[in-house]
């Protein structure tokens, strides 16, 4: 039998739920009967059916299930949460062998499936393709080993290393674009995908940003906004309802409908400030977090070692002077050619 191959299978599904089952990880099954596969299933939206129930449901010959291998992606759950157990299911049809590629890191399963698998006489083997799912799964991870979400860094830069001109009390609010509407759009479908966006408060003065998937299908990521002395009125787009607003500050604990003011203490360096806020965003179950300026906030996050991958467009545009973006300590891991710009993929 082919394991390899019916783990990557399951992997490969996985992938359909990427940006719809966050907090819960990507995770697919498949069932294997006589080296056919008789059903697969994937995990496609948070509060819904795990991959494993999805696969069961999607055998025909329930009879078979006893003579097969299920082949998961992560330790089958173990606990009552949105959904029932997965690990009694399979038990409940008596699948004789189950094939894992991670271990649950999550406190509620943690090696808890596994064992009940085991009790009930059924063969289990773990470790498959498990680093393979682990980076498919990498925010999910981030989130449960180190309590806090995933972080990307993400900001466009002139060919000479600027992020904007220097503006005057005469510059427009508005974007200065370094890139083109192609790149645009894709930056729009990279929020579609993560749970939250942040910003701080020069950002928003200056550019006055939605931080929504206007340019792409999705759901648009929560918008976190470091403003220390509530500078930014209501005039600003961030105040609008088309997406939760989490802003913190030094003045006040309140919310509003969609806005959320959480009070932390700015008097922390830059580093345990971010490391703060970070926290708060653990604490409200917020898996990743794309920090897309200025640039004083980005070079704070490198300094804290707080970040997990960084995508960098660097213009054909020059500015001579303007304000210099943050330096990134590592080489890049990748680059992709656009006309406009070419995106750099820095990865720990």
């Amino acid at each position: 039998m082919n394991d390899k191959k019916y783990m990557q299978r399951c992997l490969d599904l996985a992938k359909n739920g990427f940006g719809r089952v966050e907090p819960n990880p990507m995770v697919g099954a498949v069932i294997v009967h006589q080296n056919k596969i008789i059903g697969e299933g994937f995990h496609a939206q948070y509060g819904k059916p795990h991959a494993e129930v999805n696969a069961i449901a999607s055998v025909r010959n329930k009879e078979l299930l006893r003579n097969s291998t299920i082949y998961v992606s992560l330790e089958p759950c173990s606990h009552f949460g949105k959904t029932p157990p997965c690990a009694s299911l399979i038990v409940s049809y008596q699948i004789p062998r189950v094939v894992i590629a991670s271990k649950d890191p999550y406190h509620e399963v943690a090696g808890r499936g596994i064992e009940l698998l085991q009790k009930n006489g059924i063969v289990v083997e773990i470790g498959l393709l498990d680093a393979q799912n682990r980076n498919l799964n990498k925010r999910f991870f981030t989130f449960i080993e180190k309590q806090r979400p995933y972080v990307i860094l993400k900001w466009a830069q002139t060919a000479d290393g600027f992020i904007d001109f220097i503006r005057t009390e005469n510059t427009p609010i508005a974007p200065n674009w370094i890139t083109n509407d192609f790149e645009n759009q894709l930056v729009h479908k990279w929020r579609s995908t993560e749970m939250a966006i942040m910003v701080a408060t020069e950002t928003v003065l200056k550019d006055n940003p939605s931080l929504t998937t206007r340019h792409w299908f999705g759901n648009s990521p929560i918008r976190v906004v470091i403003d220390k002395d509530l500078k930014i009125d209501n005039s600003f787009n961030i105040f609008d309802t088309s997406a939760k607003t989490i802003i913190f500050n030094a003045l006040k604990n309140e919310i509003l409908n969609h806005l959320e003011f959480v009070a932390i203490d700015f008097a922390q360096s830059h580093q345990q400030i971010f490391k703060t806020i970070l926290k708060e965003l653990y604490v409200r179950k917020i898996q990743s977090v794309i920090v897309e300026g200025g640039s004083k906030l980005h070079q704070s996050v490198i300094e804290s070692d707080l970040w997990d991958e960084a995508r960098i467009f660097v213009g054909n545009k020059t500015f001579g002077k303007g304000i210099e973006a943050a330096q990134l300590p590592l080489q890049h891991s990748w680059q992709k050619k656009f006309d406009a710009s070419t995106l750099f993929f820095y990865q720990k």
